[in-house]
């Protein structure tokens, strides 16, 4: 079978590998049989949808309908969620929308940053991908629609997303779940004594122009420094 790949390689390589063993990737949707998008981060246009013979499904990050969009594993980090999941649906023209035909919970630990998850996620994707597609073109699998009234968004994220003033920072808590969840873009970062200082999970911190470094040992140099603790 013929499958046309649309996605973001550092996020899902384990994605396109698994495909590439078990199917024939092709570089045109309309010489495929079937669409696989996942993490891709464009909308397909209802003609695009229509080229394959078996249509075009979606592999998200997140229990869909919860967290539609474009960051569901900063999201669900961001939110201190205990369990995600993975879904794979059927694309139609609105985003994330289309009826589940898999969907999987994973447990989610307060040590996972972004690049944990995604990785996480993406693998077991890659995992159960090839039996979840040989059903779904045999006909073998029924799909249910989502229940949309249960829906939740999230938003694209820019470099000001990781931004907290340091006059004013969140609870320990919330900067924790920011440094993981926008590790390793945006990052999480401010503004001190005119300079950018980023937080990185695991206690660690940078002054720009510098190495990133324990917080006790940046503290030793900075001693002035608002946080004292992360």
């Amino acid at each position: 079978m013929k499958i046309a790949f649309l996605g973001t390689p550092d996020f899902v390589e384990p994605i396109k590998g698994t495909l590439a063993k078990h199917y024939t990737l092709v570089d045109s949707l309309k010489k495929a049989d079937l669409t696989v998008v996942a993490a891709y981060g464009k909308i397909l246009t209802p003609e695009e949808l229509k080229y394959p013979k078996y249509g075009s499904i979606n592999v998200h990050p997140s229990l869909l309908p919860k967290y539609r969009g474009p960051s569901p594993i900063q999201a669900a980090i961001l939110n201190g969620d205990k369990v995600s999941g993975i879904t794979i649906i059927k694309m139609d023209k609105e985003m994330d929308h289309g009826p589940i035909i898999y969907q999987e919970k994973i447990d989610l630990s307060d040590k996972d940053n972004f690049d944990i998850l995604s990785k996480k996620m993406f693998l077991r994707a890659s995992e159960v991908l090839p039996k979840i597609i040989n059903k779904f073109v045999a006909g073998a699998i029924e799909d249910f629609a989502q229940d949309n009234k249960k829906a939740t968004f999230c938003k694209i994220l820019t470099r000001e997303s990781g931004y907290f003033d340091i006059d004013n920072p969140p609870s320990p808590e919330v900067l924790d779940r920011m440094i993981r969840a926008y590790y390793p873009w945006p990052g999480t970062w401010t503004r001190w004594n005119g300079k950018i200082v980023k937080l990185h999970p695991g206690g660690v911190i940078q002054m720009e122009g510098k190495k990133a470094i324990p917080l006790k040992d940046f503290l030793n140099g900075y001693p002035d420094f608002p946080l004292k603790h992360l």
